[in-house]
């Protein structure tokens, strides 16, 4: 039997078929007699005996039997179903071992193909990309077991041929770099709809599609081209906003104005009170997801903080258990419950009636609010003992400005406790540092000198906390060195801050609770950090400088706000923060940071 598409098997591969002689009994006897040849049989038989005709169907339905019985032998020869291929190279009747060899034979001859770049066009642009660098590659043990796999129906392996893709790999991340380096500024960033207040009055954002390439349709092309040895169009995609222009249109129309037109009256069993549009504006926030999709809410926060000592006479604040340090051991006080306005509730509430020009009210139902931190909760945190500490010196004394300020910042901080997983964030902690803060003017660097600023000095707080939570191990999230090196700073080691655009923070990657506990003399700042500890040793070690450079001289106009300096000479280095745990290095991390030559700033003219 020929099967479709197939070649005959050889005479030492097919398979051998027995038939075995059947008797069929009939009338209850034994045995019957064979009919007699055709040519024996008598010419004028009308009709031929019934037990012939049933010999005839038995050898027929014998023969069918057989051929089947050996086509389907023939068929299931081998792991991988016969007429299978792939890449053009039969892998059909053989067994998974043969097959991977085969394929792995094939994909050898074609190594220098597979090996050549690859053009790729993206939007306006082209180039090659060296399929190594992405990992492109054929898994040929996913290929085979695809290929065994593939339409194992009795019928379907006696009848045709089948063609299975090799199973194609890629590092996508490597890939969607290479592709965003061709892509290069064709890209476009989706414009999110936003709506924000100026004092009462609505700003608009209006929504613009953005254009890129999608990252799985960009893969599935690249692989593609690879196989076939064609260049590769990567499609861009434009991504339409979920909120329209009209939508959006229709949010200011129906909500945005009308939130702010007037005041909403807050009614409760304990008093009223007005919530007046400013404070209406500074709460109602409309945030778009990664869709673009705009979507209104009341943030009861921002509401609390607009509305101010207002709520002194409905809500008592929940207040946290505290720890401090007595003795050279934690001690834990225990907070205590507060009666506060239900805010899932009023959020709620206050975002339906805002559409409203009249029946501007929403009653608020005050609860009572235990505190986020109890005092059971603060003692199973695993703050025990001190893990970290570190000091640096000032000038001047407590009477200066910028101690002040050093010391204003330290006691913000002292007794923070940040729990496992969270981020701290020195600006979130504090809050705008100004005069009404009790902040005071002293010197800063703005635009790279040297000027008076209020909060000067706070930096040096900032680089003292960065030490401490550095030598406790805990995860640097954002820090920024200052632009001049000063002696008093450890080199790359030190951050500076500015409200609102430079930050300081840390994430407390443990699984204990961690304390920041500061104190001050006339002349130093010491920030301590308590917790488990969980590393034997927490060290610096540092590269050379390089790239040193020396200060120019600068003559500046002489008056209040001119500061004289010695000069700083400029250089980069690395710092390599080093942590053992069990004896040995766990983590080796490598800090970097270029120093600019800080001028010699002369407050008077030049000579002449």
């Amino acid at each position: 039997m020929t099967l479709y598409g197939e070649k005959r098997p050889s005479a030492d591969d097919r398979p051998t078929v027995q038939v075995t002689a059947v008797t069929w009994p009939d009338d209850g006897s034994e045995s019957v007699t064979p009919p007699a040849p055709a040519a024996e049989q008598p010419v004028d038989a009308g009709r031929r005996p019934r037990r012939a005709r049933m010999l005839l169907a038995a050898g027929v339905t014998g023969g069918v039997l057989a051929a089947v019985a050996g086509a389907g032998a023939w068929a299931y020869a081998g792991d991988v179903p016969r007429g299978t291929s792939v890449l053009g190279t039969e892998l059909g009747g053989r067994s998974l071992t043969a097959a991977d060899r085969e394929l792995r034979a094939e994909l050898d001859r074609r190594a220098a193909a597979l090996a050549a770049p690859l053009k790729v066009t993206v939007g306006e642009r082209t180039a090659e990309i060296n399929p190594a660098d992405v990992g492109l590659t054929v898994d040929v043990a996913a290929t085979v077991a695809a290929a065994a796999e593939a339409d194992a129906h009795p019928v379907s392996r006696l009848v045709g041929s089948r063609t299975v893709d090799p199973v194609v790999t890629v590092d996508t991340d490597r890939l969607d770099a290479a592709l965003r380096k061709v892509l290069g500024d064709q890209a476009r960033p989706m414009t999110k709809p936003a709506i924000t207040y100026q004092g009462t009055t609505p700003k608009v954002v209006q929504p613009k599609p953005g254009l890129a390439f999608d990252p799985e349709r960009s893969a599935d092309a690249v692989r593609a081209g690879w196989l076939a040895g064609t260049p590769v169009t990567v499609p861009l995609v434009e991504s339409q906003p979920a909120t329209t222009a009209e939508e959006l249109d229709r949010l200011v129309t129906e909500l945005a104005k009308p939130a702010v037109a007037a005041p909403v009256t807050l009614r409760t069993d304990k008093g009223s009170v007005k919530v007046p549009p400013a404070a209406i504006a500074k709460s109602l926030r409309f945030t778009a997801d990664g869709a673009g999709k705009l979507t209104p809410s009341v943030d009861v926060k921002r509401l609390r903080a607009a509305l101010g000592d207002s709520l002194n006479a409905i809500e008592v604040p929940p207040k946290d258990a505290t720890m401090t340090i007595a003795g050279g051991k934690p001690k834990v006080t225990e907070g205590r419950a507060g009666q506060q306005l239900d805010s899932a509730a009023l959020g709620r509430d206050l975002l339906a009636v805002l559409p409203k020009t009249d029946g501007r009210e929403v009653t608020g139902e005050v609860k009572e609010t235990p505190p986020e931190l109890t005092a059971e909760k603060l003692a199973g945190l695993g703050i025990k003992e001190r893990v970290s500490t570190f000091t640096t010196r000032f000038t001047g004394g407590l009477a200066s400005a910028r101690s002040q300020n050093i010391v204003t910042i330290a006691k913000k901080v002292d007794g923070t406790v940040v729990l496992p997983g969270k981020t701290f964030s020195l600006n979130g902690h504090t809050g705008e540092r100004g005069y009404k803060q009790g902040y005071r003017d002293a010197p800063v660097i703005l635009d790279g000198k040297l000027v008076p600023g209020v909060g000067g000095g706070t930096s040096q707080f900032t680089t003292t906390l960065f030490n401490a939570t550095y030598y406790a191990g805990l995860e640097d999230v954002e820090h920024k060195p200052h632009s001049y090196w000063f002696d008093r700073y450890p080199a790359v080691i030190e951050s500076t801050i500015f409200w609102p655009n430079l930050d300081f923070k840390f994430r407390n990657n443990t699984e204990h609770g961690v304390l920041i506990d500061t104190s001050y003399t006339s002349n130093s700042i010491t920030v301590s950090i308590w917790s488990t500890k969980i590393y034997d040793s927490v060290k610096t070690e540092y590269g050379p400088r390089r790239n040193i450079t020396a200060p120019k001289l600068i003559h500046l106009e002489p008056g209040p706000t001119c500061i004289a300096t010695n000069g700083i000479n400029g250089f980069t280095q690395d710092a390599f923060r080093v942590i053992k745990k069990g004896g040995k290095v766990v983590k080796r991390e490598k800090f970097t940071w270029r120093y600019d030559a800080e001028p010699r700033y002369v407050c008077g003219p030049k000579p002449s």
